[in-house]
């Protein structure tokens, strides 16, 4: 009999690609995470992971089982969703993958009210761009997404998830105290074309924003820095280096000689969280979107909110 932990350790492995990835997705030490996989090769008399480089490949026999424990996990989460909605309390483990600044922003709050309301729910928060996040989402890697995303460059959602609208979260254009366009009350798009970028790195949404927002004015951004880190990007505005469209959630207070204007038409983020709808009865999935949902007056309103 195979152990159901250490198909969930191959089958993480498998999804992120390492076994440094699964380990932070579990929420174990990447030690941790070898020793279960070495265990199930005993288990099984097969070698499941071969070494490539500084990492590891999974071997076709480990591909196979590593399919082969989706759909296994896949009916323990159908059975453990069964159970808890017979007891009807949030109990167990959930896993919440965040956006960045929704993870400092947002989800402290909701981490602790969730340790108050739930003490019998084991929560634990996973640090996760929102394109990685869908997807984990729908494979089942982690029970509740927090992600955000632009109106013009929508994130990519596969069916069979279900989405709660949070509200919206405003940008602003941050700048040396010292430009010329610092002493505007907002800043027309106009005004956005001819100046030195600071972003976060491509195959980012923000970074994809930026790009289609300024070629629609007619130019090419010259993005001269990238750092996926907003705190860097600011620090770097402040050295005189360039300007950045940062967004107002979890961004903290302004360093001296850094300032913030609105930028007109006003660009705002999507902040919503996904779930499995076949998990949406799940008393876990719901104690977390109330949570959400009550912390989520750091946001703007939803755009469609009346």
């Amino acid at each position: 009999m195979m152990d159901l932990g250490r198909l969930r350790a191959l089958h993480a492995v498998a999804v992120h690609g390492s076994v440094g990835g699964a380990a932070a997705a579990l929420g174990f030490t990447p030690s941790a995470v070898s020793q279960q996989i070495a265990k199930l090769e005993r288990e099984t008399r097969t070698v499941l992971l071969e070494r490539q480089g500084r990492g590891v490949v999974l071997t076709d026999a480990a591909q196979e089982l590593a399919a082969t424990a989706r759909a296994v996990l896949g009916l323990v989460e159908r059975a453990e969703v069964r159970l808890e909605e017979q007891r009807g309390r949030a109990v167990g483990r959930l896993l919440v993958a965040a956006f960045a600044t929704g993870a400092r922003g947002l989800m402290p709050g909701v981490l602790a009210d969730l340790r108050r309301s739930c003490p019998e729910l084991d929560v634990r928060l996973l640090e996760c761009d929102p394109y990685p996040a869908a997807e984990l989402v729908a494979r089942g890697e982690v029970d509740l997404a927090l992600v955000q995303d632009w109106p013009t460059v929508p994130l990519p959602v596969q069916e069979g998830l279900s989405r709660l609208d949070l509200g919206t979260d405003p940008v602003d254009l941050l700048l040396p105290a010292d430009d010329e366009l610092a002493g505007l009350d907002e800043v027309p798009v106009r005004r956005l074309p001819g100046r030195r970028w600071i972003s976060v790195p491509p195959g980012n949404i923000c970074h994809d924003w930026l790009l289609r927002t300024l070629r629609e004015v007619g130019e090419e951004p010259d993005v001269r820095h990238r750092a996926g880190e907003f705190e860097t990007q600011i620090a770097l505005v402040a050295a005189g280096l360039g300007t950045a469209l940062v967004p107002r959630l979890g961004r903290g207070a302004l360093p001296p000689g850094v300032v913030a204007r609105p930028v007109v038409p006003g660009p705002a983020r999507r902040v919503y969280a996904l779930w499995r709808a076949q998990a949406s009865r799940r008393p876990a999935i719901t104690a977390a979107l109330a949570a959400m949902r009550e912390r989520s007056s750091v946001l703007d309103p939803p755009a469609d909110a009346g």
